[in-house]
């Protein structure tokens, strides 16, 4: 269920702004017949979080496809024209590089670079942000930027970093399949982090977009020697803030208003 100011939306007031079979439309039918309740001030904040969710997943495709390698900590890989490689395998800013550069060159460059696939998670929300504000908004807010899993996260994006119990996972939502015996050789697979994909498949690094059987199967392939247990996926999801990003973002942009007028 859907809540505007406390009273329940009719959703047909506002899908027919979306494509059928979009994201947008997709979550809004989601939460609009689900138990929870979903609260908003305003139609603007719900639309906001229904686009921001889109370019998540836009994002996560993207990422898919920019050649980005699998490597653990001690052998990541970062274009130094842009991002310092620190000792613990981390990507940090380099001094005087825009971070709106230095992010659209791992979805431009991705061949250049190599992590595990908790930092990927984070690339995709920068690259979600990227996409939905303006560029000179974007770097104000991110002068620094340090991509190390979920180590040292921007406080705007801190809660994607902690999954909690969810009544429904919907696109845009970081999702964890758990292997829980992994095989002791591979600790790297003792789990995969995922964007939540419309149409049932899922984008985890290292394995690309693929569908829930696919990846438990990945997994099930690393487990050790006498494992009984299969992988499965937590009913735990990570997200957004998306009240708090759209609260930020709007004044941001009423202020620039005012002082240009």
């Amino acid at each position: 269920m859907i809540l505007i100011n406390g009273s329940p939306l009719d959703v047909s007031l506002i899908a027919g702004e979306y494509p059928e079979n979009s994201v947008q439309r997709r979550v809004l039918e989601q939460m609009s017949i689900s138990p929870e309740k979903y609260r908003y001030g305003d139609t603007d904040q719900l639309r906001f979080e229904l686009d921001m969710r889109n370019e998540i997943v836009n994002a996560a495709r993207a990422l898919s496809r920019s050649g980005l390698r699998f490597a653990v900590f001690r052998r990541s890989a970062v274009n130094p024209d842009y991002w310092d490689r620190t000792d613990n395998g981390g990507f940090r800013l380099k001094r005087g590089v825009k971070a709106s550069e230095a992010i659209k060159d791992i979805y431009k460059n991705g061949q250049k670079y190599a992590t595990e696939c908790a930092t990927a998670m984070v690339i995709v929300y920068y690259g979600a942000l990227l996409r939905m504000l303006p560029e000179e908004t974007f770097n104000s807010f991110f002068r620094s930027v340090y991509l190390m899993n979920w180590h040292r996260l921007d406080p705007l994006l801190r809660e994607v970093g902690t999954p909690a119990r969810a009544a429904d996972i919907m696109p845009g939502d970081r999702g964890y399949f758990r292997n829980p015996d992994v095989d002791p050789e591979t600790p790297e697979l003792q789990g995969e982090n995922v964007i939540v994909l419309p149409r049932g498949v899922f984008y985890g690094h290292g394995i690309g977009i693929a569908t829930s059987g696919s990846i438990i199967r990945f997994l099930n392939e690393n487990r050790r020697e006498g494992a009984e247990r299969s992988a499965y996926f937590m009913d735990t999801a990570a997200r957004p803030d998306f009240m708090k990003l759209y609260g930020t973002f709007r004044n941001t942009g009423e202020r620039a208003a005012a002082r240009s007028a």
